[in-house]
């Protein structure tokens, strides 16, 4: 007899799972949910408005904010892919979830999540050459360029994931099938499984490091020598008008990869189910519903062309 039939004599298979989610706070879920709703109402919204703001102004498409619409668009599928599962979750005592489902969530989550990476070290390829190759930005940053540089972030994204998460759903999954999170994060998924997937953790370690790490440390480079170049301005107007371009993506970068980090890059035994939660919403919810406001509070182009713009529609309805 087989591994697996034996293991099927054993122990029933998995046909589906069931969130533990917020389960401990069953007071505060219409709270939660109300919360929740207006955080990605506000999230998709205030993404939509770069988006569409971006296209209007012609004195925006640069490269800098065409990689700005690459992610504003991926933000709005990332918050997209965890959050209305949890909204609708919060008003239901049974949260459950097929296998199929699962895996659809991880995937999209996952290829999202590493898309991400790639892309912010792309605009920070773009800082990089902004600041310290000014004469040569034109050339170096060419539409070919940025299109090559955001079809590769997402072609990463797609085929990294897209393998790891089919050879995590070839495991078998049994038991009571609890999750204990809110969505089919990758580890949370991975502890169900009835098998030893002691192997599997090394390599989706790996994997982690590899293509984690390699946009993070491109990401360090970047910002080394544009700090570098920065330093070397001689007038106080001209370095704070240089770090100006850069300073949103410095605090985009940090919120996320600050969570994602403590998240992808610890052993399976120093997970905690509460600390992971707590962890997870920061980079599915409270980030993507954070960029839009650090990328026009904090931008002066994207204020002006948005005060233009509203003046003209103002101005179009007064007459």
């Amino acid at each position: 007899m087989s591994g697996s039939e034996a293991l099927r004599g054993n122990q029933s298979l998995c046909t589906g799972f069931t969130f533990v989610a917020f389960s401990s706070l069953a007071e505060l879920q219409p709270v939660l949910f109300i919360v929740f709703l207006i955080i990605y109402l506000f999230t998709v919204a205030g993404n939509l408005i770069i988006i569409c703001l971006i296209w209007a102004t012609p004195s925006l498409h640069t490269p800098m904010y065409f990689f700005l619409v690459n992610l504003s668009f991926l933000e709005m599928c990332y918050i997209t892919s965890v959050v209305p599962q949890m909204l609708v979750h919060l008003l239901k005592e049974t949260k459950t979830i097929s296998v199929g489902g699962c895996a659809a969530q991880m995937y999209v989550f996952t290829i999202l999540g590493l898309t991400e990476c790639c892309l912010l070290a792309a605009m920070a390829y773009d800082r990089f050459v902004a600041i310290c190759y000014p004469l040569h930005y034109t050339l170096l940053m060419g539409p070919h360029v940025c299109l090559k540089l955001a079809a590769a972030s997402w072609t990463t994204g797609v085929v990294v994931e897209s393998a790891q998460t089919t050879w995590i759903f070839t495991l078998p999954f049994c038991g009571t099938g609890k999750i204990q999170h809110f969505f089919c994060d990758i580890m949370p998924v991975v502890k169900l499984a009835c098998v030893d997937t002691s192997h599997n953790e090394i390599v989706m370690f790996a994997v982690s490091v590899l293509f984690i790490m390699s946009p993070c440390f491109l990401i360090l480079f970047s910002y080394v020598r544009i700090f570098v170049t920065i330093w070397r301005i001689p007038s106080a107007a001209g370095r704070r008008k240089a770090f100006s371009t850069c300073s949103s993506h410095i605090l985009v970068v940090s919120l996320f990869y600050g969570t994602a980090l403590f998240t992808y890059l610890k052993p399976k035994t120093a997970h905690n189910p509460e600390t992971d939660k707590a962890t997870a919403l920061m980079y599915t919810v409270v980030t993507p519903a954070l960029n839009p406001v650090i990328y026009t509070l904090r931008n002066k182009e994207v204020k002006e062309a948005f005060q233009r713009v509203t003046q003209r529609d103002s101005l179009r309805r007064m007459a």
